[in-house]
């Protein structure tokens, strides 16, 4: 039977596969996803592939969809079932797979879903989305065979491995966490019950309507239960977790959001302790402090693009035991196998409160306090939104500006920075600045604005601007 499959272009993101469901994203394009990546698989010479599946109401529908292409080509597919994007990382990282494939619509609104894969033990991302697309149009794929299917249970030496790890001794925490009914909720329980201390997990039904809130822990609108909750109970800090369990969110004792940055450098230091030297990466939207403070610990910060293909494949490029994004993205190959994965960012940071004379709201406050704006997402039109940040870094050049274009441009001024780059996944423009005072993040953000202007944009609403970060 001939095969060929136009996708949505939408669908074919930098990172991975995502759509809208019943409008850009179907049941038919999971099935070519899984026919053109399993002819992928079995051209690179391998045979397995590991697949699992988020809370999604769409996601149990669209994995079967997968499952059939995957064996269509041939493949051998182990689907381990409902649980967090890591938990199927793990599996890929554990078992003898040749590739992974994740149903996820990560944190984006219930009516997304989408696809994250794994060639080998490498993301699969960026110009090979890209090629899969095409391929499937042809219709470029191995002829038609019959795979077959296992179901493979992983959550307990998952939450097992997790454990293993956990190095904060037997002083007891009060802990609250809040998965917002995502997939982390499917092992959560488990993982919970193996730790010390006063467990408590609010939202932990894995249900795809998201009924409590929104999970991404990112917006501080959705910490608000949680920040509640850890202020009742008196607790030691409250972890939360996007709707795939990769990304995390983090409030002290006092009920206050600990930033990614924020959060990575207590991670960082904890790791340059026993590792002294070491790189450390953190993308470009993350707080000068945090680069200062591992050049502090003895480390060697570097800056890196956004996006979690992107920082994977650059931390196995350099041997970094630690990276992390604004987003929550926290990657360890410290002792762990170099994806981010938010439960393993969460135990870790356990243990070191565990481990700490001082309460984590005391950690927090002896941070340098910066004024800075959040991280500003605006639309542009697509055609439009690489040129802008192009025109913005030639202009600035010409200017003689102190300019790092890593990922868009990053400028460096008396004030502090600003950064303004392209989404690579939507419509939108990025935009953040950091000051050392409130007067200072006014001019720059000026400078946001005249530059916008100059390419005939208006400037993003600024009021989310903060001190404090």
């Amino acid at each position: 039977m001939s095969f060929s499959h136009r996708f949505d272009p939408s669908i074919l993101r930098e990172y991975d596969i995502r759509g809208i469901v019943g409008e850009t994203l179907h049941d038919a394009d999971a099935f070519a996803i899984g026919r053109a990546f399993g002819s992928i698989v079995a051209r690179a010479g391998g045979t397995r592939v590991a697949v699992g599946y988020d809370g999604r109401l769409s996601s149990p529908a669209l994995e079967a969809a997968l499952v059939k292409g995957l064996m269509a080509s041939g493949i051998a597919v182990l689907r381990i079932g409902l649980g967090p994007t890591p938990m199927l990382y793990f599996a890929a990282a554990t078992l003898a797979t040749d590739g992974a494939v994740m149903v996820t619509g990560s944190h984006n609104p219930p009516d997304y879903n989408g696809f994250k894969m794994m060639l080998g033990k490498k993301p699969f991302f960026g110009r090979a989305i890209t090629d899969l697309g095409e391929m499937a149009a042809r219709g470029d794929v191995v002829a038609e065979a019959t795979g077959r299917e296992t179901r493979e249970d992983v959550r307990a030496a998952y939450i097992a491995r997790l454990l293993a790890d956990y190095d904060g001794g037997a002083r007891p925490l009060t802990v609250v966490w809040d998965p917002g009914n995502g997939a982390a909720g499917a092992v959560l329980g488990q993982f919970v019950a193996g730790l010390p201390g006063t467990h408590t997990v609010i939202n932990g039904d894995v249900d795809g309507h998201f009924p409590a809130h929104h999970p991404d822990p990112t917006v501080p609108a959705n910490l608000r239960q949680l920040i509640a909750a850890v202020r009742d109970q008196k607790a030691d800090l409250g972890i939360a977790f996007d709707g795939d369990a990769d990304r995390v969110g983090v409030v002290d004792d006092q009920g206050e959001i600990l930033f990614g940055d924020q959060i990575m450098v207590l991670l960082a230091r904890d790791v340059l302790a026993a590792r002294p030297g070491a790189t450390i990466i953190a993308d470009v939207k993350a707080s000068q402090v945090l680069f200062d403070e591992i050049a502090k610990a003895g480390g060697a910060p570097l800056m890196w693009k956004t996006g979690h293909s992107l920082i994977k494949a650059k931390m196995a490029e350099t041997g970094a035991p630690l990276a992390g994004e604004m987003s929550g993205h926290i990657f360890f190959a410290d002792r762990w196998y170099g994806f981010d994965d938010a439960l393993y960012a969460a135990l870790r940071l356990l243990g070191i409160v565990a481990r700490m004379t001082s309460r984590l709201s005391e950690v927090r406050a002896a941070l340098p306090a910066l004024a800075a704006t959040p991280e500003l997402r605006f639309d542009c039109a697509e055609r439009r939104k690489f040129a802008i940040v192009a025109e913005v870094a030639a202009r600035l050049r010409e200017a003689g500006a102190k300019v790092n274009d890593t990922d868009g441009v990053r400028v460096q001024t008396e004030d502090g920075w600003w950064l303004l780059r392209a989404s690579n996944t939507q419509a939108v423009l990025v935009a953040r600045a950091e000051a050392k005072d409130q007067d200072g993040l006014d001019r720059l953000k000026a400078a946001i604005a005249d530059q916008l202007a100059h390419s005939g944009l208006a400037a993003p609403d600024f009021s989310g601007s903060h001190a404090g970060h």
